[in-house]
């Protein structure tokens, strides 16, 4: 459901319409106003980030640089920033992982199930469902909203 972005916002055309990134987004976004909750995913998206890789990387590395590589192509159709940063996001979580050597799967695995329980917590005070039930690209968004809320204090857009 195509939402438009207000003509301040960091993603806006000149002629106030919207891009694809920017609607996928502010669609996120309303199922993520209560603060808890944007805290919880603040924190929980970026471990889930971590911890799927990991578990990727734990099965074979060629499987989580294909995983990778997927993304970052669905992230380059999106946005060249979103890109960099999560390639760069990427390429740290895949070095984290081949520090942890042994204790990568039973790290993963745990980060993956406390993450999610979290994030169903913070929907539970936010009232609303998770947006990948409705549509599960908004499961590769979700880093991206995270990203948005840090560039928007730092003053970047994307």
């Amino acid at each position: 459901m195509p939402v438009n972005v207000p003509s301040n916002s960091p993603g806006a055309e000149k002629n106030g319409a919207s891009r694809r990134i920017d609607q996928l987004l502010d669609h996120y976004g309303e199922s993520h106003q209560n603060p808890g909750n944007e805290l919880i995913h603040f924190v929980a998206i970026p471990l889930i980030v971590f911890s799927l890789i990991g578990l990727l990387h734990w099965a074979h590395p060629y499987l989580a640089m294909a995983a990778i590589a997927g993304s970052i192509m669905y992230y380059a159709r999106l946005s060249n920033v979103f890109m960099i940063s999560m390639t760069l996001l990427a390429v740290l979580c895949l070095y984290l992982a081949g520090l942890l050597g042994d204790a990568l799967l039973p790290v993963s695995i745990g980060v993956f199930v406390v993450s999610w329980i979290f994030q169903f917590i913070g929907h539970k005070l936010e009232g609303k469902k998770p947006s990948f039930l409705e549509d599960l690209q908004y499961l590769l968004i979700g880093p991206l909203f995270v990203l948005s809320k840090l560039f928007l204090k730092l003053g970047i857009k994307w």
